[in-house]
């Protein structure tokens, strides 16, 4: 066993916080676990070739000294004919990963069957999105675990789903007329019906599979969900359950061969007050457009509070991903930059994590990303909830009312509904000033009997007791590495 010849396959999803969540889950995993090693399949997304995931992936293969000897990293070949005739997104993504079977079959049979190096195929980890995967590890008679990046309460949420259209004939695209809301064992409240994510009959077929997994690593911890955690455990339909989170890439930055701006924001912060400043930032594709933009600037500026905001425009035709803008006067209402010039900051790209380290911060406006919330967890600021699409709903629900340390600002906001194809955006009507004065106002109340920040700092201390030694994560992330090992042929 000492010269780790276990062989584990990861194959994450193409997105930036699958890929680094799936990358650290490894890292951790050949901490832990002497006797393995880890091979990572990675996929690029051949209709967005500018997309930031794909110079992440290129600075990966081109080497990290650091890298653990024990982890190999894989770039899959592209197969762009599978994408021929599908138009929509869901049809591409269901395409490119159907096709990307093939070349994790060969890679099994090359590289591990024909290997001169006697290596013992333990099993697959397959990305949540990635699910079709696992029938390649039941063609080579091992088992497929599953790698659940978005935690344990939307995992929850869609097996539900599942259950509901398999069990009872009931499909959740249905349900909009029905009453306001669901009875979800994940989640301690009920919930609304108008945040439940958009679906489709791959929605229900990866649920399915993950029925089938042999175990699910969720990246979450026990104090964080407790009640999620504890009703999926009891759930004798549900595969065990590893959580083995906060997994985080703390040092990570996008950006950082341009140290230039990176610096600039964090001088900047170090002349704020502690835990006055507040950060308001969407996700690497979150925008919104013009009017909403100026009810933000309207909202910030009445409230009084020091902020850091960061802005991104809009897709361009043909494009998903959101670019910078060369003019923010034009979308900002006039005077707006010189009247709040002395108490905030307008920027493009931001180095999340190192702002939110900085103690300057004390509130956080997010789009409920769930590795933006364990990051807010991690560092213990509060969050204002603005979801803007995708299962950023769903997060948002338990941060507010399951978890308690977010207050809403609108949980029912929409920017992403593009009707399951790439260039129809739905536009929302816009979130008041009000409403957003009203939520970040709520946010910054720096009272010691605010809620959210009691529940803020409690969390940041359990996140980091989870993953000690002795922590339920770090158990957790033992047992997972017992059961490979016990599964073995």
């Amino acid at each position: 066993m000492e010269d780790a010849n276990i062989e584990l396959l990861f194959i994450p999803a193409p997105g930036m916080g699958h890929l680094v969540a799936a990358l650290e889950t490894a890292k951790v995993l050949l901490q832990r676990g002497s006797q393995l090693s880890l091979t990572v399949l990675m996929m690029k997304l051949p209709f967005v070739p500018d997309a930031k995931i794909n110079s992440y992936i290129d600075s990966l293969l081109a080497g990290d000294k650091d890298m653990n000897p024990r982890l190999k990293l894989i770039l899959l070949p592209e197969d762009l004919d599978a994408l021929e005739g599908n138009t929509d997104l869901l049809s591409i993504l269901k395409a490119y990963f159907d096709s990307q079977k093939a070349k994790v079959r060969d890679y099994c049979v090359n590289e591990i069957q024909n290997s001169v190096r006697q290596r013992r195929l333990a099993g697959f980890v397959v990305d949540m999105l990635c699910t079709s995967v696992m029938d390649v590890a039941e063609e080579f008679g091992v088992p497929a675990y599953v790698f659940y990046p978005p935690g344990a309460s939307i995992l929850g949420l869609q097996l539900h789903l599942q259950s509901l259209i398999d069990d009872h004939g009931q499909d959740a695209s249905e349900l909009k007329d029905s009453d306001p809301d669901l009875n979800i064992s994940t989640y301690s409240k009920p919930f609304p019906v108008k945040l439940l994510l958009r679906v489709g009959p791959d929605f229900y077929e990866c649920a399915r599979k993950i029925r089938q997994a042999k175990g699910i690593i969720v990246n979450t911890f026990f104090d964080l969900e407790r009640h999620a955690l504890e009703t999926l455990s009891n759930d004798n339909k549900v595969p065990p359950i590893y959580p083995v989170g906060p997994i985080l890439n703390l040092d990570h930055h996008p950006k950082k061969n341009h140290p230039d701006s990176v610096n600039q924001i964090l001088k900047w912060l170090d002349d704020q007050p502690a835990s006055s400043v507040v950060f308001l930032c969407f996700g690497s594709i979150g925008t919104f457009p013009e009017s909403q933009l100026k009810e933000i600037a309207y909202a910030l500026e009445r409230s009084g509070q020091r902020f850091l905001w960061t802005l991104r425009k809009p897709p361009s035709p043909g494009s998903i991903i959101a670019t910078e803008y060369s003019n923010l006067e034009e979308v900002l209402p006039e005077g707006f930059l010189e009247r709040t010039k002395n108490i905030g900051k307008v920027i493009g790209w931001a180095p999340q994590t190192a702002v939110l380290a900085h103690p300057a911060v004390g509130g956080f406006v997010s789009h409920c990303g769930w590795n933006s919330a364990l990051e807010s967890v991690w560092f213990g600021v509060p969050m204002a909830a603005w979801p803007i699409g995708s299962d950023q709903q769903a997060h948002a629900f338990v941060l507010v009312r399951d978890i308690g340390m977010a207050v809403e600002i609108k949980m029912d906001y929409r920017t992403d509904s593009r009707d399951l194809t790439i260039n129809l955006p739905i536009i929302p009507e816009n979130v008041s000033a009000k409403e957003i004065e009203m939520g970040i106002t709520s946010l910054m109340d720096n009272s010691p009997t605010n809620p959210i920040r009691i529940k803020a700092k409690e969390l940041k201390e359990k996140s980091r007791k989870a993953v000690e030694e002795g922590g339920s994560s770090f158990n957790c992330l033992e047992s997972f590495i017992e059961n490979v090992i016990n599964n073995l042929n």
